[in-house]
């Protein structure tokens, strides 16, 4: 496996990055996963962009221009010859001292990563996922916007811990007064007599790339759609319920601590979501021949 790093195309055991790297000392970097489909990368240029805010938010310098990193990309699927892949795409603050000071890193670490990727087992996305609320809160985002892709991901991880302990893959996170945010890797979404909700994303959850397509897809589909804040009350009496995100795609939920959503199936409009988001991946996103 060939791995995109600071310029270079480099053999997976030769990537290497200092010890004194800061974003491996304090999680200080940004990145993005991204897929391709049959040499098609989806959405590259909507997760280059958010790259890039992640980056400026937190005044990340990133030495290449938006072009030259969906050049690297797709060199990097390119050389390693994947028509189908997760690609990870990291930039840290680069190599400092032992300190938090920011100005002591020279400049930044860039790598990118592409390879195969399976986040659930294809029998959860025919029968649905079981998932469990947890009591690790969601960063508020006055402390550290979820918006913000970085590399601290512990909060999430802890969750992940605690849906791991209760013998589930996924985890609800609340916010600090007890409204739904997101899962520990993927966003959320109901649907209630017709309606298509998810929380909005001042609640402090990642505006994610597949949730704003799902969002373009359901008003397609007629289906009115609301942005709003959501308890646990209302995931208990959805008529169904999906998780989004880059490496789960959509996937469906049919139990939520204990209590089954509907009638505990996967519903026909979570199902015509899918079929519908199958066919962006196909038309939507950059082409590259190998």
């Amino acid at each position: 496996m060939l791995i995109w790093l600071n310029g270079k195309l480099v053999d997976s055991k030769n990537a290497k990055i200092s010890v004194f790297d800061h974003g491996l000392l304090y999680g200080d970097g940004v990145f993005e996963g991204i897929r391709s489909y049959n040499c098609l990368v989806f959405k590259l240029d909507e997760h280059i962009d958010r790259l890039y805010a992640s980056a400026q938010a937190i005044s990340l310098k990133i030495s290449l221009t938006k072009q030259e990193m969906k050049k690297a990309v797709v060199d990097t699927l390119k050389s390693n010859k994947l028509k189908d892949a997760y690609i990870r795409l990291v930039i840290t603050r680069g190599e400092g001292d032992l300190g938090l000071d920011p100005r002591n890193c020279s400049k930044p670490t860039i790598f990118i990563i592409a390879d195969k990727i399976a986040l659930y087992p294809q029998e959860f996305y025919k029968k649905g996922l079981t998932i469990v609320t947890v009591p690790t809160r969601r960063n508020i985002p006055e402390a550290l916007n979820p918006q913000i892709k970085s590399l601290n991901y512990l909060n999430n991880i802890l969750g992940k811990i605690e849906a791991i302990n209760a013998g589930v893959p996924e985890a609800v996170m609340l916010d600090q007064n007890g409204y739904v945010t997101e899962c520990t890797g993927d966003n959320i979404f109901i649907i209630k007599d017709k309606v298509l909700f998810t929380p909005h994303v001042c609640v402090g959850i990642l505006n994610g790339i597949t949730r704003c397509a799902v969002l373009g897809l359901a008003s397609k589909m007629g289906l009115k759609t609301s942005e709003c804040m959501l308890t646990r009350f209302d995931l208990f009496n959805a008529d169904e319920m999906f998780l989004t995100g880059t490496a789960a795609e959509i996937i469906p939920v049919v139990k939520m601590d204990s209590r089954l959503i509907a009638d505990g199936s996967v519903r026909p409009l979570t199902l015509k979501l899918i079929e519908k988001f199958k066919g962006l991946t196909k038309t939507q996103g950059v082409r590259y021949a190998l």
